[in-house]
């Protein structure tokens, strides 16, 4: 009997973008049966990435996630200011996940963010299996909520506040946005699995979901005025960038990796958005875009989890 397969789901990070993520993973759940969570041994996630991806890895169903975000998005991306955004995200992400810490997943997880002052991943883990190093010292998120671990993946400086966490065992840290080191974190989740679990990477099955590529939507014209408009251009080049050397290296050094990517590009001018999209008709789109690609991709993912 064939041995069982390592199963990977890597969240990217995006903004707003990130229910094109969840159309993917609606149809996924509906496709593998039971809470999404339950196929997966290890889930990673980047700043939008991360939000899904620890609600799936609780036990949320994709549905119920699916409903907090159409209600989330517009909340913080219609602040203007970035202290206003970030203000709202805290009170967003405390209401969503309350006291909870890491060992209330019900999976591994990852979650990416960036050390500010060192310019060095800082990831939130749930397992010392997945500490390179410092075992003795390990604790499970830093000892941070889970609250305290999303905020840090998602404060994608200028756009948000640079978020300062009090860890349990690295005292005080500035962190800011996962997607600045690693929008995709797929090398970031082989890694662990190759060289924490000693998984061949021909045993890892890895299913990597994007937020889509879009012809960027006209920003409104306050943003311009205030400058804003090419900081959010900047950040999304930075993340497409770093997307696309994560996977990149990941297929280099783990040639018999076993990996899918979704992330489908939609030229079409009526489907034009941006990390900060607050329209509700543009984000229910999205989300039927995702379910779309899953289509696509079906009978690629058969295979992967067969």
């Amino acid at each position: 009997m064939e041995a069982k397969k390592f199963r990977i789901l890597v969240l990217d990070g995006g903004g707003s973008k990130g229910v094109y993520s969840l159309g993917i993973l609606k149809e996924l759940e509906k496709k593998l049966g039971g809470l999404l969570y339950q196929h997966f041994e290890l889930i990673y996630g980047t700043s939008t990435g991360a939000i899904i991806g620890a609600l799936v890895a609780l036990g949320e169903p994709i549905e119920a996630i699916e409903n907090y975000y159409l209600d989330l998005i517009p909340k913080i991306m219609s602040r203007f200011y970035r202290d206003e955004k970030s203000k709202t995200l805290k009170e967003e992400a405390d209401t969503i996940f309350g006291a909870k810490k890491f060992d209330a997943f019900k999976t591994d997880i990852g979650i990416v963010s960036m050390n500010y002052d060192t310019a060095k991943p800082l990831i939130f883990k749930s397992n010392v299996k997945f500490a390179h190093g410092l075992k003795a010292t390990f604790i499970p998120g830093f000892g941070c909520s889970i609250s305290d671990a999303v905020q840090s993946s998602c404060s994608a400086y200028p756009i948000f506040d640079v978020k300062e966490i009090t860890t349990d065992n690295q005292g005080i840290i500035k962190a800011v946005d996962g997607g600045f080191i690693a929008n995709s974190a797929t090398l970031f989740a082989v890694i662990d699995a190759h060289k924490a679990y000693q998984i061949a990477d021909s045993d890892i099955r890895l299913l990597n979901v994007g937020v889509g590529h879009y012809i960027e939507k006209p920003i409104s014209l306050k943003y311009k005025i205030a400058g804003k408009f090419k900081q959010v251009q900047l950040v999304e080049k930075v993340l497409t960038a770093n997307t696309n050397t994560n996977e990149i290296l990941a297929k280099l050094l783990y040639p018999r990796l076993s990996m899918i990517r979704i992330s489908e590009t939609f030229n079409q001018p009526e489907y034009g958005t941006n990390m900060v999209e607050v329209d509700q008709t543009k984000l229910k789109k999205m989300l039927q875009l995702g379910r779309d690609s899953f289509a696509k991709f079906e009978v690629q993912i058969e295979n992967l989890f067969n």
